[in-house]
């Protein structure tokens, strides 16, 4: 992988990537250069993941996972420098949720603004028990903007939703979980070992059986059932004449572990 100036990208082992916002002193605010190197990043991802089955994002340091956009940075921009910076944010996120490799957050501290929106637009999370969240746009004279209007209520429901966006409060990794912004609460110094524990289990499986089913249900929650239907049983045929498919049954009916190779 290249090198970025503002993250850190590395295969941790085997087929797992992983990308840490690395940005500790300003508590890995998202500036314009993030914005590039993360828009840069997802978009290789999606144009070739080469032999990778899971990503892992993280934040640098123990304090935050990322406080969302860098307002120093910001501070003085014109109307026009704002949207244009902004574009970039847009489809750093956009290319992430295109991302056909399955990405588990691993929100080690706070996650404010576009740190909560980067957190939503993950597969799924696990958070320190010390995490906090907030959409604290509109505290700013802003909304959210990357994603977070959309991805937020398919999270927790719309009026929990309303309640997060419009009053911009900050709130725990327990209420997070109960919430379903997290799939699980991990102690400080056992996230990223509790989540590379799932990402290894992800690893094992059928890259492209993976990489099927998560593209059939990010489109569930975009078409009606009728066509979420067809579009399952037609990723479920391109699995059926693949290698990977009969070593599967091979190694069920031998009583042993799969050996795949996403072919």
């Amino acid at each position: 992988m290249p090198q970025y100036e503002t993250l850190l990208v590395e295969t941790v082992e085997p087929h797992i990537l992983k990308v840490t916002l690395n940005r500790p002193q300003a508590a890995n605010a998202l500036n314009t250069q993030m914005g590039r190197d993360l828009l840069d990043l997802w978009l290789a991802l999606v144009l070739d993941h080469r032999d990778l089955r899971c990503v892992v994002l993280t934040g640098s340091g123990t304090k935050a996972f990322c406080a969302g956009g860098d307002l120093k940075e910001r501070n003085g921009m014109t109307d026009e420098a704002w949207q244009k910076q902004h574009a970039i944010f847009e489809q750093a996120v956009y290319r992430m949720m295109d991302c056909p490799v399955p990405i588990i957050g691993a929100i080690n501290g706070a996650a404010y603004g576009g740190g909560c929106e980067f957190t939503l637009a993950c597969d799924f999370a696990y958070g320190a028990r010390s995490a906090r969240f907030a959409l604290t746009e509109v505290t700013l004279g802003i909304m959210p903007g990357a994603g977070g209007t959309q991805n937020l209520p398919r999270a927790v429901g719309v009026r929990r939703a309303k309640e997060i966006i419009l009053t911009g409060a900050a709130f725990g990794a327990e209420e997070a979980l109960a919430w379903g912004i997290l799939n699980k609460v991990c102690d400080d110094g056992t996230l990223f070992e509790e989540t590379m524990e799932t990402a290894r289990r992800i690893a094992r499986n059928a890259p492209v059986s993976v990489r099927q089913a998560k593209r059939a249900m990010d489109v569930a929650t975009q078409v009606d059932l009728k066509n979420g239907f067809a579009f399952e049983i037609e990723a479920y045929n391109r699995m059926v004449p693949t290698a990977d498919r009969q070593e599967g049954i091979r190694a069920f009916n031998e009583k042993r572990r799969p050996q795949y190779t996403g072919r």
